[in-house]
């Protein structure tokens, strides 16, 4: 699997030829202003939740691309109402066979409104289940005891967990979720991009390593396999 960060908590992963595009919020990232977000590519776009910095971009590259998103019943009927037809409304606890993967949406601890102050519905994560591997992204959270489920339904190549503190976990809590989901590598997202959010990125690697686990915090950008 190929892992793309285009800042914040957006990213793409690769499965199976398709491109699936998690949370976009491109347009209006400082920090990823050398991406052109109407040159990113997707199949697929998850979203975790209806805030800002999570869906800011998703009705442009939805429209543009065609790609399904998949977000909860709230947020699909926003999309709908915003001119973006093609979408797929989950919930919590509920699991769907994309054919090429497979999602589960699991808790997420943290709250969701939509840009225009409408109700954003239950923020989720999502387990997504593919041939290649399988991989955890938390959205965004607070730690919560609800992860230790997550070793029943997926053994994990890597997770993606926010680590910038202030609204959603710290590393030191993303550890301890790591820990709980039984993940080895973790990439950091939901960091620096606001001053509420900045942090030592050689302290937060020190936190996973002394754990014997890894850190991965990717340049906005970058490509790495997984």
């Amino acid at each position: 699997m190929q892992f793309t960060y285009y800042g914040h908590s957006c990213f793409s992963v690769r499965i199976n030829g398709k491109k699936l595009l998690f949370d976009p919020f491109i347009t209006y990232n400082e920090l990823a202003s050398g991406i052109d977000a109407e040159a990113v590519e997707a199949d697929y776009i998850l979203v975790s939740h209806g805030h800002a910095d999570h869906i800011a971009d998703c009705v442009a590259i939805a429209k543009r691309t065609g790609a399904k998103v998949v977000a909860n019943w709230e947020i699909h009927e926003w999309l709908n109402k915003n001119g973006v037809a093609n979408t797929h409304p989950m919930n919590t606890g509920g699991m769907w066979d994309f054919h090429d993967f497979r999602v589960k949406c699991v808790v997420a601890q943290h709250s969701s409104g939509l840009p225009d102050g409408s109700y954003g519905g239950n923020p989720v994560g999502f387990i997504v289940f593919t041939d290649a591997g399988n991989f955890y992204y938390s959205g965004d959270t607070a730690l919560t005891l609800d992860m230790q489920l997550i070793p029943r339904w997926a053994k994990l190549n890597f997770a993606v967990l926010p680590i910038g503190d202030n609204f959603t976990m710290d590393a030191a809590d993303a550890l301890a979720c790591a820990e709980m989901i039984q993940c080895q590598q973790v990439i950091g997202v939901h960091y620096d991009t606001f001053g509420y959010i900045k942090i030592d990125h050689n302290a937060a690697k020190q936190v996973f390593a002394a754990a014997g686990k890894r850190l991965h915090l990717v340049t906005i950008g970058d490509t790495i396999s997984l």
